[in-house]
Formats: C-alpha cells, structure tokens, sequence
C-alpha cells in the first residue's frame, strides 16, 4: 500500500459514508495482517482511535495494534498494556474479546511481555460481564489465546490450575478448549520452546463478521 493510498484510507475512516468507511476498516485490517510494516508509521494514529466513540473504529484499532506487534521493533505496543488490560474488564464482551486476541498476539511477537499478558488474561475469570454467558465466552477467548503460546506456558501453576477449572465450565465449547489446553499444558515443556504463530495468533480478524451485525457506526 503507498502512502498517499494509505492516507486516504485512514481519512476513510472519518467519511460519512458508512459503506466506504466499512471497507477502509476492512482493508486496514487485512493490510495490518498481511503486510503490517505498511502501517506501523500510522502506529499512533490507531493508539489515538482506542478512544474513539464509535466502537466498530475502537475495535479495528485494537485489532490492527495486535498484528503491528510483529513489527514493533520500538515496543510501543508496551506501553499500550494498561490501556488493552482495561479493556479486558469491560462489560462489553466483544470489546474485552478483541483486546484478548490483541494481547495474545503481542506475547506472540513479543515474549519479554508474556508473563505479565498471562497475568491479566487470567484475571478474566473474576471479572463480570453483561451476563455469565459473556464471562464463559470471554474465557473461551483466553483459553483460546493461551492454546498456541502454551509451550511457554506448561510450568506455570496459575495457567495449570485456570485450565483445570475450565474444564467444568458450563458452555460445553469453552470447557472443551480447556480440556484441549490442559492437555497441551501436560505434553509440553517451557524450556527451549519458541512461541509457536499458529492460526489462534496469526488468524485473520472477525471484526468483518461484527460490522455486519452493527446497525450504525
């Protein structure tokens, strides 16, 4: 993407036009996903739109920070992590699964913040959602996020003993990706394993399907 393209797309985003603003978000997260270098120097343009009012452009800008992640050689994403652990406790389920997918990316591309995302992913158990179909969901998304980074993740009580409780959890999916992570937990070793960019890390966002369900944005 050239720059003077990419700037239109960015300016996109503040078109009356709901049609064309829906597919620059749709081409800002394919493009932060398949070639995020393209978009890294906008990196603080999307810090900037996490306060943004219209939750389908908040919800892009947490995905699209995720997959900046794997080329975020300054560590900005680091200085993001309270802005993304807040997210986490909101009662909107759809903007705390977001900043799940995001957060797992970024202990993907960045392992020195592993320990620290583990933490607060885990902490999702205690939060509280609109309802407690929310809260099973949210820990499906944690569950599902820690599965690929599990090789770094096997001697940690806390990710063992999370596993565990989930697997009793009352939505039969996400009990059955607690049972497929304790499994995983029990086969692997952290020592020496490189974090594996499977496709719960690498795979491309579901915001698309959201943004057709949004009536306005």
């Amino acid at each position: 993407m050239k720059n003077t393209r990419t700037r239109e797309i960015l300016e996109g985003l503040s078109s009356e036009d709901t049609k064309f603003k829906y597919a620059c978000v749709k081409n800002l997260l394919a493009t932060s996903r398949d070639s995020p270098d393209a978009l890294y120097p906008h990196f603080d343009f999307f810090v900037k739109l996490l306060r943004s009012e219209n939750r389908i452009i908040k919800w892009m800008a947490i995905e699209v920070i995720g997959f900046l992640a794997r080329v975020d050689d300054k560590d900005k994403t680091g200085k993001l992590h309270k802005k993304l652990f807040g997210f986490l406790k909101e009662r909107e389920l759809i903007t705390a699964n977001h900043a799940i997918a995001a957060l797992a990316k970024i202990a993907a591309s960045r392992p020195e913040h592993l320990d620290k995302i583990t933490r607060e992913l885990l902490k999702v158990e205690y939060y509280t959602y609109a309802t407690e179909e929310c809260r099973n969901i949210a820990l499906g998304k944690v569950i599902q996020a820690l599965d690929p980074l599990s090789g770094h993740l096997s001697e940690r009580r806390d990710v063992y003993i999370f596993a565990v409780t989930q697997t009793k959890n009352t939505r039969a999916a996400t009990s059955k990706k607690a049972h497929k992570l304790l499994k995983r937990l029990k086969k692997t070793n952290s020592r020496g394993k490189k974090i594996e960019s499977t496709g719960a890390i690498r795979e491309g966002s579901t915001l698309n399907i959201e943004i057709c369900r949004e009536r306005q944005i």
